[in-house]
């Protein structure tokens, strides 16, 4: 039986033999008393592409995310985040639970945080009743908005309007890699006007585990710190952090690939008449599609895209979804073959 299509996410990948290769020479230290020369190779290469001062090697973008929140606030304070950003939505209330920040929402359809918006909502004033706003979050590209690339205007007016105030700017970078392949701007450029931001390297990139958080000497500092006490401390780590470099070396403008078969995939679904797609969504390695509208109610229509993720698994194909939207990463495993194997599947189950 031929191997399933699985489109899940990015983060099934598998290292290549050659990572793994790279894994098994990697030379090791300890890299809770910093002396792991991968790690260190890993983390300074991590800081010059993102251009900052330094960066810190992390087990998740969840951990990442989580060590900027509680390195730029303090309990009791808020953070301006987008409403369907990874950071609110799939981090498991870390920011509340671990660092007692509130997290206010504001939305848009492109991931950005309009600079109006931003300003009246802010709290920077004296009243007791407000949380102090002290970090505005963005995400790039925003899974949420469909993988979107964040127009860059926005987060540079941010910058000028939020620096005098002393409010911190963090980019959740998860994606950041795929966001410069698709925009032709560099990771530097992208996470230029923030404090902080993260890249995730068990995505797209395709090594195993880990991400980088990266910002000035100082704040990775105490990031170092938060890190040991969220329990995140590792030793031998440059084993996996060989993977990162490997990942960075070879694994970054191949993402283009994965954007070129993500729209092949979408213009297929968005031709099949049982499905909707929103093609202008789709710029980078995310498609999330859904059943044609129709006047079902909401249970219906959920049960029946229920259905239809298992229907496609039982025909070899794994996607996402279910109760709402439905959803499929291309990423380095998957190839054209897949995607024609994807698209004819769609077409027979969606077929009358």
């Amino acid at each position: 039986m031929a191997q399933p299509v699985d489109l899940r996410s990015d983060t099934v990948t598998r290292p290549s033999p050659a990572m793994r290769q790279a894994m098994f020479d990697a030379p090791l230290g300890d890299d809770v008393f910093g002396d792991d020369p991968t790690v260190l190779a890993l983390q300074q290469l991590g800081a010059r592409l993102l251009g900052k001062e330094a960066a810190l090697f992390v087990p998740s973008g969840t951990m990442a995310n989580q060590l900027a929140v509680r390195v730029h606030c303090r309990p009791g304070d808020e953070a301006l985040v987008h409403a369907g950003c990874h950071i609110l939505n799939h981090e498991g209330g870390g920011a509340a639970a671990l660092s007692g920040v509130t997290l206010r929402t504001l939305d848009s359809r492109d991931g950005s945080l309009a600079l109006a918006e931003v300003q009246a909502a802010l709290h920077l004033d004296e009243d007791p009743h407000h949380s102090p706003t002290a970090l505005i979050a963005l995400e790039n590209t925003h899974n949420g908005c469909g993988g979107v690339v964040v127009p860059q205007e926005n987060p540079l007016a941010l910058r000028v309007f939020t620096k005098a105030l002393g409010v911190r700017m963090h980019l959740d970078g998860a994606r950041l890699a795929n966001a410069a392949v698709a925009s032709g701007r560099t990771m530097a450029e992208l996470a230029e006007p923030f404090d902080s931001s993260t890249l995730c390297l068990s995505k797209g990139l395709g090594a195993p585990i880990g991400s980088l958080l990266a910002g000035s000497e100082v704040f990775i500092a105490q990031a170092r710190r938060w890190r040991k006490r969220f329990g995140g401390g590792m030793r031998q780590a440059g084993v996996i952090a060989a993977a990162g470099l490997y990942a960075l070396d070879h694994h970054v403008e191949r993402l283009a690939q994965d954007h070129r078969r993500a729209r092949q995939l979408a213009e297929g679904i968005a031709a099949l008449p049982g499905l909707s797609i929103d093609l202008a969504l789709v710029q980078t390695n995310l498609v999330y599609f859904d059943l044609a509208p129709d006047h079902g109610s909401a249970a219906e229509r959920g049960a029946r895209r229920i259905a239809l993720v298992q229907r496609l698994r039982e025909h070899g194909v794994l996607v996402s979804g279910g109760v709402g939207r439905l959803r499929a990463v291309t990423h380095l495993d998957v190839d054209d073959s897949g995607i024609e194997r994807t698209l004819h599947v769609l077409k027979e189950l969606t077929r009358g």
